[in-house]
């Protein structure tokens, strides 16, 4: 019967899919699974490596590992950056565009499943490594701090202790006094330094065994490790406005330094007997991010004309543990399927300093006196700390029918627990004036040294008020709720029955009940938390008619949801270090609900081989976005989040895969040799739909709460979704070989403008333009010192494409953030034995 018995995954499943083999994570020559996914049809990467499907943002995706949910380590977002996992670790990668009940109700642009390596199909040893420069980093000047002797792996070795005092009173106390402080930071992690940027380098080992257990049974071991260490300088213009006509009202010239150490481990066991799979995988992450940033201003908020020097230092390291247990387990027309997941993610931030100087129009020197924004010294310490239990039980039973069908049902239950601390402090001199001039033009370690600190007034040790003296002022309070603690509870249930109603016409329908308990609470009395105890019925419907042998049509329709992620909830105000700016979240939003719409025709001219066009709509209910505005008239901008009333998104796309065998080429080197061509563009359109219903600011008021405002005077009616490009473009062209490994591929990749925040007051939409990239990745097997190697040579960013972000005026741009992107160069080699 047509339909029925279909070899090829993506035509074969009941769903919108698109799966990446380990083949076709390959040949994209991606160092990490983010980066492979760039390729697929409708998925764009933002940032640290965030998936956007068809221009929906990351709270729209979620991502699973082996069919359970991932924890992010990232504080700013609930879903995981991609980047963290590197491609060897990832057997297959498979996207689900259209909805269908099995799956998590926070479902809007689609969900991506990682698979690890359980079983080998033979035991292996592999080992590699690479060396890559960068145009505008390997060898050019960038700046670093020593900080601590291990800081090249992504550990701190105890430079960077919190000292016993605020640990102790950090949350309650409002004064530190000069003795208590002496010892706060060391000069370490404070004085800047220039060097020559040394190249990014990647090491990788990995191993697996197979063996029989008994008469029916196969036992796998999989390890793999790897450990990577990479530079990124950044010469960045960064610009901001209030003024209606763009006029400036700060513009600074800012050089940045990222030294980012990743390390990753993975241990995994299975099991096969038969039928039966049982799989246990063991992850560890550590990304590890340190940070030197040097910035100056002639043009500043009330500078009167001086200019502005300022510097920071930060290193942010996450962490991601994850233990998981999988069994598949198969009894003739009966499948069942149990997982069970434990982990945990942190995050930790020790010593985020800052310090600004302003040059004395007088003496000509820089100085910084510790009297007032212009000329502060402060430092931060945020740690985060997050637990996932989850489980979920799927059984599915064939139905002993005339035509196939097969019923479903599943049960899921999730418990999220999240800690996070953020203290800030500020050291000033007491009583106003500021220090004593011999002590202001100091650089920041000995500005803040303890013979600076115990000689700035007559007596440091004494608690009265005394002018001159280095005091550390908490301003945790006005900088929202130092400490909150949030939870997220699931509890989900669904039925789903997919059969053939008729030859080659098959039905996936299901409905999916989920219920979530979901709070933030805070230590402040000002910022107050909140509380969403929701629950939905999301019912999904695919219908698949195989019309012809080698075409099908595909409709979808579904109800999902997305929930405010807790780092938009929260009223604690971050850094985010890609784009060097400040976030704080909005204790009164609330889920958001999408009504999803598709329809796609397949079409299948020989195997690996496919054709496809689809269209989809979306209409979404109070979709969250990003507002930019400013905190206070002399602070800096400052990212916030409301939702909107609705939203519609539409648009089309369309793929192509043609596999074009060159032996008739002639010659040897043709004869075994094949072309490939890969294309997809996605076309996306959408707009909210704005009037007066009133909705939460971004603005914290004075009382802590976000005070209600009507629609019309945060977003514009008919402005796009933040994040979604109009047009996303994708190409591969290559040339492999069909029985070694021998590879050429160019890849091409464009994704149109897209507004990363709502502009503040109304002002023009704060917009980042991707543009255009061009990569070369080309592999070959080489017979070396008696064994088979791989040679992998890519080159990234051909087109030297810069990074922008801007507001556009009608007479001028005001750019945000711009810099200088550079052409990556890296050799690689490897052999498996």
């Amino acid at each position: 019967m047509r339909g029925r018995y279909i070899p090829n995954v993506i035509r074969a499943t009941p769903q919108v899919v698109s799966v990446l083999s380990t083949a076709d994570i390959a040949r994209t020559g991606e160092g990490d699974i983010a980066g492979a996914l760039t390729r697929v049809t409708g998925l764009s990467v933002v940032g640290n490596g965030f998936v956007f499907v068809r221009g929906l943002g990351d709270r729209y995706s979620s991502s699973l590992l082996n069919g359970s949910p991932l924890p992010s380590p990232e504080p700013l977002r609930r879903t995981v950056p991609l980047d963290i996992f590197p491609t060897s670790i990832v057997a297959s990668a498979l996207v689900q565009k259209s909805y269908s009940a099995n799956y998590p109700a926070e479902f809007g642009g689609g969900v991506i499943n990682l698979t690890t390596r359980a079983v080998p199909e033979e035991s292996f040893i592999s080992m590699s490594g690479s060396i890559g420069v960068d145009s505008v980093t390997t060898g050019r000047r960038g700046l670093g701090y020593y900080g601590s002797r291990s800081d090249w792996l992504g550990f701190d070795s105890g430079e960077r202790a919190v000292p016993g005092v605020i640990q102790a009173e950090g949350l309650t106390r409002g004064v530190f006094f000069s003795n208590e402080i002496t010892g706060f930071s060391g000069a370490r992690t404070r004085l800047l330094q220039r060097f020559d940027t040394p190249a990014n380098f990647n090491l990788e080992f990995s191993g697996g065994h197979r063996m029989e257990v008994g008469d029916d049974a196969d036992l796998g071991l999989v390890a793999s490790a790897q450990f990577n260490n990479g530079w990124r300088n950044r010469d960045a213009i960064q610009q901001d406005t209030t003024d209606p006509t763009g006029a400036l009202r700060n513009d600074f010239r800012t050089q940045l330094t990222d030294n980012r150490a990743v390390t990753n481990l993975l241990l995994g066991a299975g099991l096969e007997f038969g039928g039966h799979k049982i799989r246990l995988t063991n992850l560890y992450i550590n990304d590890t991010l340190k940070q030197a940033r040097l910035s100056g201003a002639t043009v500043y908020l009330n500078s009167s004309g001086d200019p502005i020097l300022q510097q920071n230092t930060n290193l942010f390291r996450r962490q991601l543990i994850d233990s998981q247990a999988v069994g598949e387990l198969r009894f003739g027309d009966l499948s069942l399927d149990l997982r069970g997941t434990y982990a945990n993610t942190k995050r930790l931030a020790p010593y985020e300093t800052f310090f600004s100087y302003r040059r004395n129009r007088v003496t000509g020197q820089f100085q910084n006196d510790l009297n007032g924004l212009q000329e502060s010294a402060t430092v931060a310490f945020s740690r985060l700390n997050e637990d996932l239990w989850s489980g979920a039980i799927d059984a599915s039973l064939k139905l002993p029918t005339e035509r196939p069908v097969t019923i479903s049902a599943g049960y899921y239950y999730s418990d999220t627990q999240r800690e996070s601390l953020r203290l800030d402090f500020r050291f000033r001199s007491f009583l106003g004036g500021g220090i004593n001039p011999q002590f202001a033009t100091l650089r920041p370690d000995l500005l803040l040294s303890p013979a600076s600190i115990l000689n700035a007034c007559a007596n440091p040790t004494a608690v009265a008020a005394e002018a001159g003296c280095i005091r550390l002022f908490n301003t945790s309070a006005s900088q929202g709720a130092a400490f909150y603690d949030a939870g997220l509870r699931i509890n989900a249930a669904y039925f789903q029955a997919e059969g053939e109603l008729a030859d080659g016409l098959r039905v996936t329908t299901g409905l999916r009940y989920e219920d979530a308990t979901q709070r933030v609470g805070t230590n402040s009395a000002t910022f107050a938390g909140t509380r969403l105890n929701n629950g939905y019925w999301l019912p999904a419907t695919t219908v698949t008619w195989n019309f012809a042998d080698d075409m099908q049509l595909r409709l979808n329709a579904s109800k999902t949801i997305a929930r405010p992620q807790f780092r938009e909830l929260a009223p604690q105000i971050y850094r985010d270090f890609e784009f060097d700016r400040f976030f704080f979240g909005n204790p009164r939003l609330t889920d958001s609900e999408l009504y999803n719409f598709e329809g796609r025709y397949e079409f299948y001219p020989a195997k690996d081989d496919r054709i496809a066009i689809a269209a989809f709509h979306k209409t979404i209910k109070r979709p969250i976005e990003q507002v930019a505005f400013f905190p206070s008239e002399d602070a800096t901008l400052t990212t916030g989040f409301s939702y909107a009333p609705r939203a519609v998104l539409y648009g089309a796309e369309a793929e192509v895969q043609k596999y074009f065998p060159l032996d008739g080429l002639g010659g040897d080197f043709f004869a075994s040799r094949r072309l490939l061509i890969v294309a997809n563009y996605t076309y996306t359109q959408s707009k909210l739909r704005v009037d007066d219903t009133l909705v939460p600011s971004a603005i914290q008021n004075s009382a802590g709460a976000a005070a209600l405002v009507p629609a019309s005077l945060i977003f514009r009616n008919g402005a796009p979704l933040t994040g979604q490009s109009d047009h996303l473009v994708n190409f591969q062209l290559g040339i492999e070989s069909t029985d070694k490994v021998s590879q050429v591929t160019v890849l091409f990749n464009y994704a149109s403008d897209r507004v990363t925040n709502r502009g503040p007051n109304l002002l023009p939409d704060i917009i980042e333009r991707p543009g255009i990239r061009l990569d070369l990745v080309a592999r070959e097997e080489l017979e070396l010192f008696g064994g088979k190697w791989q040679l992998k040579v890519e080159a990234r960013n051909l087109t030297g494409t810069p990074y922008r972000e801007f507001q556009q005026f009608s007479d001028r741009r005001v750019l945000i953030n711009r810099w200088n992107q550079g052409r990556i160069i890296s050799v690689g080699l490897s052999t498996t034995y």
